[in-house]
């Protein structure tokens, strides 16, 4: 028996203390990004005093990009009957959406591109499921812009990611299609566990002026890797989310994951307060800006900012 099954059973045993959780809460893998989603949606219930400060009526799980151990965390949570479920990521939303085809158990996804395209709803307006939350899509034109605008030359851009990612197919196809106006050439580099990551970005090093990520869940937790590799190839990383910028890569177009995680609660929070899943919209969030990191436009010798 593996040690996350181990750890899967251990937790469904504590969480018999209480007969029905307010909340459950998965997530397919740890890192920045998602992490702040989680954060930002429990700080809204917290505040909205709807769960404990101290979570005892909370369960969270971690696949740890484990797509078996992702389908039995949604088995389990399904079993104990939670008043609300939280899918952070469209692999954790898609097993959910499975799980509970039988329940009148209600889920609220955060950090979802593209839930139409992964098969989640019918529409983002009056589809009438028991599955709603948050869309955060970062704009590919600005992404494409903030590119040019520090590095006007470029002409050739590499992209990490994992193709088995709905959402991340979604975003690279935007990319291709923004950066195609722009007579720009853009190298995939396909990379479907983490493990794959370093050969990926050695493959990009010679042939790409520039990485761009996505908010792809399989590049962004091998980060350290991506930056590692791609500053010893004098290769600047762009990323679509805040906290890549904090851990090393130049710059980013991006929403702030925290706030993200802010409006998934408040979508948590109507429904625990008796509104009907089956009337509540998808809400796109629309909270982004420009973040940079200093030392990494230092030891490119870009132009900071104003």
């Amino acid at each position: 028996m593996s040690y996350i099954f181990k750890v899967l059973i251990l937790s469904l045993f504590f969480s018999q203390a209480f007969a029905k959780p307010q909340v459950a809460i998965t997530q397919i893998v740890a890192h920045s990004s998602l992490d702040q989603i989680r954060e930002g949606t429990l700080d809204e219930l917290i505040d909205q005093k709807l769960i404990q400060k101290d979570l005892t009526d909370v369960i969270y799980q971690n696949a740890q990009g484990n797509i078996a151990i992702a389908d039995q965390i949604a088995q389990m949570f399904v079993s104990l009957d939670s008043k609300v479920i939280v899918a952070i990521t469209t692999l954790s939303e898609q097993k959910l959406a499975n799980a509970i085809k039988d329940t009148s158990i209600p889920v609220v996804f955060g950090g979802v591109t593209d839930p139409i395209g992964a098969g989640l709803v019918p529409k983002l307006q009056g589809h009438k499921t028991r599955i709603t939350g948050t869309i955060d899509l970062p704009s590919p034109q600005d992404q494409i812009l903030l590119i040019q605008k520090i590095l006007p030359t470029v002409q050739k851009i590499g992209i990490i990611y994992n193709p088995s990612e709905t959402n991340s197919q979604k975003q690279v196809q935007g990319i291709k299609e923004i950066a195609a106006k722009s007579s720009l050439i853009v190298e995939e580099a396909p990379a479907f566990k983490t493990a794959d990551i370093a050969q990926a970005t050695a493959y990009l090093i010679s042939k790409v002026d520039v990485i761009l990520l996505p908010n792809d869940n399989t590049a962004i937790a091998a980060l350290e890797t991506i930056i590692k590799t791609a500053t010893k190839g004098h290769i600047p990383v762009f990323a679509s989310d805040p906290e890549s910028v904090k851990n090393g890569a130049l710059a980013a177009v991006a929403n702030d994951q925290y706030q993200v995680g802010r409006e998934t609660g408040k979508m948590v929070a109507t429904i625990l307060k008796g509104q009907d899943i089956q009337e509540m919209d998808i809400k796109i969030i629309k909270a982004s800006k420009s973040y940079f990191n200093k030392k990494a436009f230092k030891h490119f010798k870009f132009t900071y900012p104003n």
